[in-house]
């Protein structure tokens, strides 16, 4: 459903967008820090994230630059006048790994992974 949301944007509007399909977080905490950036103007979301004291922050960061050079490039968007529209943070896969536990048993260990959509729209 994500895939027919992002196309009818893109071609109703000029926007572009970036995407992320493995990022090893989980959903729950990429979503913390996608919501620093929502419908803020593209330098400052930057700069936000620049600074952010989260480890995924850095991912977010670099997502969010190659949707504002695919929106330069493919589109001819000003920079200047570029915010973030929306940011799509979605479940990816899960690897599934195990601990030795007491008595011969073994404990159930969740590594979750996370995909990210950055869609960023020229204002005004």
């Amino acid at each position: 459903m994500n895939e027919l949301l992002l196309n009818n944007n893109i071609y109703n509007e000029k926007a572009a967008f970036a995407k992320a399909q493995a990022i090893r977080v989980s959903p729950q905490k990429l979503n913390l820090v996608a919501a620093l950036i929502r419908n803020k103007k593209a330098a400052d979301a930057s700069v936000q994230l620049q600074f952010c004291k989260k480890k995924v922050a850095n991912d977010v960061r670099n997502v969010l630059m190659s949707a504002v050079a695919n929106a330069e490039h493919n589109f001819g968007l000003d920079i200047d006048n570029l915010y973030v529209s929306r940011v799509l943070v979605g479940k990816a896969f899960t690897m599934k790994r195990y601990s030795p536990r007491a008595r011969g048993r073994a404990g159930k260990i969740k590594k979750m992974f996370s995909k990210l959509t950055i869609i960023v729209e020229e204002r005004g």
